[in-house]
């Protein structure tokens, strides 16, 4: 065989043999940047799950203050509604009271009683100050309208 085949077979697989070098070296250096992208992939992934998480503590916190301020208010409606309550049935007893007294002043002095209080009596005799004091007010907070 000449010389010169023999360069040319051994230039030619020496060129092979590079070309298949570089393929392996160009497939490590794919599979490399895969992992450096899937990497990546993960730190972003942890980042985002650390903020998730931040997030949802967060709600959790802003609806358990929702939940406390909703107690807090339903607590003091409650109580305005016992209060109230109290003062409707303290009223209820001082209108009874009232009424007994009126029917005790009727019996007393007939016909004094038809004036509800808010006047005079027949014989002239003024009504105690303070039932006036309290029909002043009265007209004071409705505008001067009286009660009929």
């Amino acid at each position: 065989m000449d010389t010169w085949l023999i360069v040319v077979i051994v230039v030619a697989v020496l060129i092979v043999l590079a070309l298949i070098a570089l393929a392996v070296a160009k497939r490590g250096k794919g599979k490399e940047r895969k992992r450096e992208q899937a990497r990546e992939h993960l730190q972003e992934a942890q980042l985002r799950a650390a903020r998730a998480d931040k997030e949802q503590a967060m709600a959790d916190e802003q609806a358990a203050r929702a939940r406390r301020e909703r107690a807090e208010v339903e607590e003091r409606a409650a109580t305005a509604e016992r209060e109230a309550r109290e003062r409707s049935a303290h009223a209820q007893e001082e209108r009874s009271m009232a009424d007994s007294l009126k029917a005790k002043a009727e019996k007393l002095a007939p016909g004094l009683a038809q004036h509800d209080g808010r006047h005079a009596a027949k014989d002239g005799t003024p009504v105690r100050e303070s039932v006036r004091h309290e029909e002043s007010v009265r007209r004071e907070e409705t505008g001067g309208a009286s009660r009929a």
